[in-house]
């Protein structure tokens, strides 16, 4: 995994504290984010894996929770799960946050890694692959 740490933690925290609007980017369309929540958390691997083309090399990744209440999202994401798919795309969530009085704009590449879809809504798993400010 290659982002900063310390910008996803600031994000983790002022996440619980304020909850920020995130908004997902699926081919150049964009959906406002509702409930969404970030841990850290254990894989159900022992030793390095691949799936999907993914090579986990930790046993714990980051993982991001958010649900999505426009279902016109939902024939753009078939080929960006994991799994089946040997080809997947990342899915690109950006959100504001303040940082020391000032307001800094991030970016979260994630790989989705499991949908649950209601009639109203769609409630999104993803793994955080990388994280920066623009």
């Amino acid at each position: 995994m290659s982002f900063n740490k310390d910008l996803l933690e600031k994000l983790m925290d002022f996440n619980e504290k304020n909850s920020p609007k995130f908004v997902l980017h699926v081919n150049d369309v964009s959906y406002p984010i509702t409930n969404s929540s970030i841990s850290n958390s254990p894989i159900p691997v022992n030793e390095p894996t691949t799936r999907g083309g993914v090579y986990f090399s930790d046993k714990f990744a980051y993982k991001m929770k958010c649900v999505v209440e426009d279902l016109s999202v939902v024939p753009l994401l078939t080929k960006k799960m994991l799994g089946p798919n040997t080809e997947f795309g990342e899915l690109k969530i950006s959100t504001d946050i303040e940082d020391d009085g000032k307001s800094l704009t991030i970016e979260i590449f994630t790989n989705l890694t499991n949908s649950v879809q209601t009639p109203t809504t769609i409630e999104l798993s993803m793994i955080i692959v990388k994280i920066e400010s623009v």
